[in-house]
């Protein structure tokens, strides 16, 4: 399994190697309380060793319910905003082939993958619908509270059309809500529809959560290998658990923007 490295030569051009490893003894500090959860922010840090420890059943469920969207659908349409949509943007973008959506049905992996939810254009919803006639579609709605202005505005149209499409039974089955696990607007009409339903959890921020279902399902929908992924970031949690500058890209990458950003950089 190959390892992601961090090219800083250029910008030694900036700052010199002796500053970086000069910021060792904060980056120690700043380590143990990321571990430790000592810091600001340590009610959302479940994302650090989210690849080890994970839902095992709700992980199956999603790579049950991405067969079945890329079995029955020509179409699939992540609906969200921010970190709720942009995961799995790029890895849907970074891990199929850079023109997906225009390769010709055998050779794609699965369904055209379409995002909406992230503005409030009704150009471009008008223009989304546009290229759905014919086509069978399924859609993934996130929000954690599904109250969220311009994902509840695209929803609220696409799951309209859906149930214009297809009546609201198997509308229904052709709909999958990300949400919280016990309360919010979405979860509750998730429950009252009949929408299968995925978990954001409360311990991991939006832009954290692309490991969580909030880009697992699109990912997989889209056929990507899933469990490669969760194998590649357990790996790699381990590989980024120490805390030496000199072995660990993530806080030489940090370090370098910090120096930077202080010589206004």
């Amino acid at each position: 399994m190959g390892k992601i490295t961090f090219d800083y030569s250029k910008a030694l051009g900036f700052v010199d190697r002796q500053q970086i490893l000069d910021m060792q003894e904060r980056v120690s500090q700043c380590h143990d309380m990321l571990h430790k959860g000592t810091g600001s922010g340590s009610d959302y840090l479940g994302w650090v060793d989210l690849p080890n420890n994970y839902d095992a059943e709700e992980f199956e469920r999603i790579k049950a319910a991405a067969e079945k969207i890329r079995n029955q659908s020509d179409v699939f349409i992540v609906i969200g905003i921010g970190g709720s949509y942009l995961g799995a943007r790029a890895a849907v973008g970074m891990l199929n082939h850079s023109f997906y959506n225009e390769l010709p049905k055998d050779k794609r992996n699965g369904p055209r993958v379409y995002f909406a939810g992230y503005n409030i254009s009704s150009t471009y919803l008008k223009n989304l619908l546009d290229i759905l006639d014919g086509q069978d579609i399924s859609i993934n709605v996130i929000s954690k509270s599904g109250t969220t202005m311009e994902t509840t505005l695209a929803f609220t149209v696409l799951r309209g059309y859906m149930e214009n499409k297809y009546g609201k039974d198997e509308a229904a089955r052709r709909i999958y809500a990300t949400t919280d696990k016990s309360k919010g607007a979405l979860k509750e009409l998730a429950d009252r529809e009949g929408y299968e339903t995925f978990v954001v959890p409360d311990d991991i921020a939006g832009r954290y959560s692309v490991l969580t279902p909030v880009g697992l399902l699109p990912m997989a929908a889209a056929g990507i290998d899933i469990d490669e992924v969760m194998r590649g970031a357990g790996a790699a949690t381990v590989d980024l658990a120490v805390e030496d500058i000199e072995h660990n890209p993530c806080y030489q990458y940090a370090v370098i923007r910090n120096l930077l950003y202080s010589k206004g950089k």
